[in-house]
């Protein structure tokens, strides 16, 4: 019996940690607008062109959910289907979810399709869906695998550094002035999710400090570490999330640390330089 597990472009992980003999990922794209111009965060997009015409315009990104149908056309290509979407406090896409759930068993019939709301976003989401795969590669039954899952995010936290806040101020998600004065001062805002929204944890002069503060806030809030894989991504950003690499394996004895490149909605939100991590 085929398991598929379906995520929103939001989500950055690797198809490698996920697909097997009997297991499959597949991606709902988001659309991304900058000006007139629409970008589908599909395995087309060209991050770099994105990148840089998101950087030269004054409007900020605006982003918008996939349809119900899109994920319909996802929710069939496996026998049983675990979809994990950006938090429904950041998005509309569980909601677009949830109703693809209900078109699709309207549409054909009974089917086991669970949909996890991540409450997080880009390696949060990379994270639930590397368990999910795990505990399918073990055989575990669906209904366990969602107990399991759940109580998993439970305990999980996704953390960022920003580097730049440009798009943040475009889009009105940051004050002009403490953007101006924070980039100046060279100051590196910690923040994390919490209860699905994004909230400024701490903040330090410069990437190194900031990098070395975040992973004592990791050591301090993550009493299971040895059991967690921790997922990096980042904006063109490698030599930063090494380091943190580094870093973290340094200080902590987790199972594993992980490193890609984010997708198209990460960037939008993060910018050049900014660094994701999620365990």
């Amino acid at each position: 019996m085929q398991n598929g597990i379906v995520v929103d472009s939001g989500c950055d992980v690797d198809r490698k940690h996920i697909e097997s003999e009997t297991c499959t990922i597949s991606y709902v794209p988001l659309n991304l607008q900058v000006e007139e111009m629409v970008y589908h965060d599909d395995e087309a997009l060209n991050l770099d062109e994105y990148l840089a015409h998101m950087e030269a315009s004054t409007q900020g990104v605006k982003t918008s959910a996939p349809s119900p149908g899109m994920f319909v056309e996802r929710f069939g290509l496996a026998d049983n289907i675990f979809a994990v979407t950006l938090s429904s406090k950041l998005s509309a896409t569980y909601q677009s979810a949830v109703t693809a759930k209900r078109m699709y068993l309207d549409e054909y019939g009974k089917k086991f399709i669970h949909i996890f709301d991540s409450l997080s976003a880009s390696v949060g989401e990379g994270v639930i869906a590397m368990k999910i795969a795990e505990l399918l590669k073990n055989g575990i039954p669906n209904t366990d695998i969602v107990e399991q899952v759940n109580q998993f995010m439970g305990g999980m936290r996704t953390y960022f550094i920003l580097d730049k806040f440009d798009n943040l101020v475009k889009t009105g998600r940051i004050n002009p002035y403490i953007a101006r004065i924070a980039s100046f001062l060279g100051i590196k805002p910690i923040c994390a999710d919490q209860n699905g929204e994004i909230k400024m944890l701490d903040k330090a002069r410069g990437y190194t400090k900031s990098m070395k503060r975040l992973v004592e806030i990791i050591k301090a809030n993550t009493p299971d570490i040895e059991s967690r894989i921790i997922s990096i991504t980042h904006v063109k950003a490698i030599e930063k999330a090494l380091a943190l690499k580094d870093e973290l394996l340094h200080q902590l004895r987790a199972r594993d640390v992980l490193i890609q490149e984010c997708r198209g909605v990460t960037t939008t939100y993060a910018n050049r330089g900014g660094v994701v991590v999620a365990l």
